[in-house]
């Protein structure tokens, strides 16, 4: 009995000892936490996608925290929340944000399996960055979307799917949150976060080959052949050719469309923007000179011409 008594009281001792120990070390290192902190994660949407580019909504609101002592919110923007979740933040910490303009993933690529034909016969692991790194793939094309769906699996908002008629990757604009997560995934980088532009309108090249013009016409029959016709006729400096391949900036360009119009490729797309209506066709002018007109016309050329009177015989008559 003495024994397990003296077990329960040296056993009691060592506890209260480690009890002791460990709330001196807790008090002595101690990390302080801004309250903050967790306040604005609460805010943020939690999908941890890392689109706002830090690791997570964690690290995203110890950034915004510091970058309130600092006294500007500027170039801080969650795209999966937007600006409503921006704004709750700074009424929050009491700080003004200013209003960033919505954008959204596009895919730059148009080489359905109609203009894009396959020349070859891939069996192997069916991801991206798996034939990507074989080489070309199974079309001519070596920077074409590969439409194996590795920006499908990294979208954690189901807003990009494959089109099984066109193999290429589609981006739905409605539940795309820019959040950056295909562009990471693709490994020829041909998905791209852009402005949405006015009413949802955009104007962007379709295309990322950069072969010379023949060459890249030859593997697929919409890619850009760095021609420069777009470069030409536009008037605001928005296009620029580098790598026989033309790029058109967003911040620059005025959606005047009049790139599209000249492409003699197709490789400029708009989007979102209302169809021409077809020019009523103008009937045919009517002839100047009635027909009857023209008959007695045509007549007097074919009379012979009367001959002239003699004055001098008249007189002596």
């Amino acid at each position: 009995m003495n024994f397990i008594l003296s077990a329960v009281l040296v056993l009691g001792a060592i506890g209260l000892i480690a009890a002791v120990v460990l709330y001196a070390c807790s008090k002595k290192f101690a990390v302080y936490e801004d309250p903050r902190i967790g306040q604005v994660q609460e805010l943020l949407p939690g999908a941890n996608c890392g689109g706002c580019g830090f690791a997570g909504c964690a690290d995203m609101a110890g950034a915004l925290v510091k970058a309130c002592d600092s006294g500007s919110l500027d170039g801080l923007l969650c795209p999966v929340g937007g600006q409503a979740v921006m704004g709750q933040v700074a009424d929050l910490l009491g700080m003004a944000v200013a209003n960033a303009e919505p954008k959204v993933a596009v895919v730059r690529c148009n080489g359905t399996c109609e203009f894009r034909p396959r020349i070859a016969e891939y069996d192997g692991l069916m991801t991206c960055a798996a034939v990507n790194s074989t080489g070309q793939g199974e079309t001519g094309c070596g920077f074409g979307c590969l439409g194996c769906g590795d920006c499908v699996r990294a979208c954690n908002f189901d807003a990009i799917h494959i089109n099984p008629e066109t193999g290429i990757a589609e981006v739905d604009e409605e539940k795309c949150t820019a959040c950056g997560g295909c562009v990471k995934a693709c490994p020829r980088h041909i998905i791209e976060l852009r402005k949405k532009g006015p009413k949802g309108r955009r104007v962007y090249v379709r295309c990322v080959n950069k072969d010379k013009g023949a060459v890249a016409r030859k593997n697929c029959k919409v890619a850009c052949i760095g021609c420069g016709k777009c470069f030409r006729v536009c008037k605001f400096e928005a296009i620029t050719i580098e790598n026989n391949l033309s790029y058109i900036d967003p911040n620059k360009c005025r959606l005047c469309t009049k790139c599209v119009d000249e492409c003699p490729t197709g490789a400029i797309v708009k989007v979102n923007f209302p169809v021409r209506k077809p020019r009523p066709v103008e009937p045919k002018a009517e002839a100047a000179k009635p027909a009857t007109v023209a008959a007695e016309a045509k007549q007097a050329a074919t009379e012979p011409a009367a001959p002239k009177s003699n004055d001098k015989e008249e007189a002596k008559a």
